[in-house]
């Protein structure tokens, strides 16, 4: 049996967001443990694998060879297949560098580890240590073998599907229409630019949309993501993404070598992320952007704010849900203003149909966006359809 642990900062899962989380509680003194429940850090990839790189520099990211490719930009589809190009800068946190996600998510536990992290792989939390009403740790199983750490602070890094929040009784239930279902193929022999990412929007995909993630030339990944809410059991995006990929005859005729799938949250930003001896960061927070899906960049930004915080608790020994408010006005103030903008279009664009869709790439067409946000597009609509943004005023 294991013996049990004692550690400054316990961080669960092996993520960009715990990495990075553990990293630098590490770089501010804390002594550091981080877990992950599989033998291999960042494998099964459940990910489109598309991220930006402009935030890389703020939590000290160097490009790596985990790239595969790096994108101009993106390009969007209406239902009708209207075109909307948009430049690498302006694209949203979806599009810069289409990458191998374990490569990366190795690539930052290396970082952590060299920072001092100390890591333990086929390592799962089993349930919350807790005394007086505060958390103080957790019962693990190690290649199934149980004991127990103990840390003043513990972190939360599991996942969209986090028990670790769900157990210290922090807000993480969400609702179907909260939620996507997602389906990815890794295709050969198909037809794909490697200077783009695409972005198929409508009834193709309710809720939702597909991409195609270019790896190298005739190598994509072709995926879809619905709203759960919207489809009759999550099993159904396949039947969604198997017509979108038979009706274009530039995949129809590829080979499907890898199939990922799994849940998304595209929810309002959690509305409690800490509690006496413990935070939530990354997805298992639900910092996901609501309207792209995307989560790296957001999860890597809050670690970086959450490691911090962790270490100054732990050096101090005032873990307390008080002292993590410093961890809360911090992610807050970089990232649920755009978070909470976005689940409000993302409510809104469920609704409309594919002709709207269609006014609104037509009301695009010629007009140069400085950024791509939604008050910038409603805006260029409202000029040419002001019928289509009456919905939408509160963005104008």
């Amino acid at each position: 049996m294991p013996k049990n642990l004692t550690t400054d900062v316990l961080v669960i899962g092996a993520g960009p967001a715990g990495s990075m989380t553990a990293k630098w509680a590490a770089k501010k003194g804390a002594n550091v443990l981080m877990i992950e429940k599989r033998q291999e850090i960042g494998s099964p990839v459940r990910c489109g694998e598309g991220m930006s790189k402009d935030w890389f520099s703020e939590v000290g990211i160097k490009a790596g060879r985990w790239i595969n490719v790096e994108v101009e930009g993106a390009r969007i589809y209406s239902p009708s297949e209207k075109l909307l190009e948009i430049n690498e800068k302006h694209a949203g946190n979806e599009v810069g560098y289409v990458v191998e996600r374990d490569g990366f998510d190795k690539a930052l536990a290396i970082d952590a580890a060299n920072a001092g992290v100390d890591v333990k792989l086929k390592t799962a939390a089993t349930a919350i240590l807790k005394e007086n009403g505060k958390v103080v740790g957790v019962r693990a199983k190690e290649f199934g073998e149980p004991f127990e750490i103990r840390a003043p602070v513990t972190i939360g890094a599991d996942g969209f599907e986090s028990q670790i929040g769900r157990w210290a009784g922090l807000p993480t239930n969400i609702a179907l229409r909260d939620m996507d279902s997602c389906l990815q193929y890794r295709m050969t022999n198909v037809d794909c630019d490697v200077r783009y990412c695409d972005f198929y929007l409508g009834k193709v995909a309710p809720g939702g949309y597909v991409w195609i993630f270019p790896k190298e030339e005739g190598l994509a990944n072709v995926g879809i993501g619905v709203q759960v809410s919207q489809i009759r059991n999550p099993a159904e995006a396949r039947t969604y993404l198997d017509a979108w990929i038979k009706n274009h005859p530039a995949y129809a005729k590829g080979k499907t070598i890898d199939v990922v799938g799994g849940g998304v949250s595209i929810s309002p930003p959690i509305k409690q992320a800490a509690a006496d001896g413990i935070m939530l960061v990354g997805d298992a927070a639900r910092m996901i952007d609501p309207l792209t899906g995307g989560g790296i960049a957001n999860g890597c930004i809050a670690g970086k704010i959450c490691g911090e915080v962790a270490a100054e608790a732990a050096a101090a020994g005032t873990p307390t849900k008080e002292f993590f408010q410093r961890y809360e006005k911090g992610w807050r103030a970089r990232l649920e203003e755009k978070l909470y903008r976005n689940w409000l279009a993302k409510e809104k664009l469920c609704s409309l149909s594919d002709e709207t869709f269609d006014k609104i790439f037509d009301a695009l067409e010629g007009v140069k966006l400085e950024k791509l946000t939604v008050h910038n597009i409603l805006k260029a609509v409202h000029t040419k359809y002001p019928e289509v943004t009456r919905e939408f005023e509160s963005f104008l």
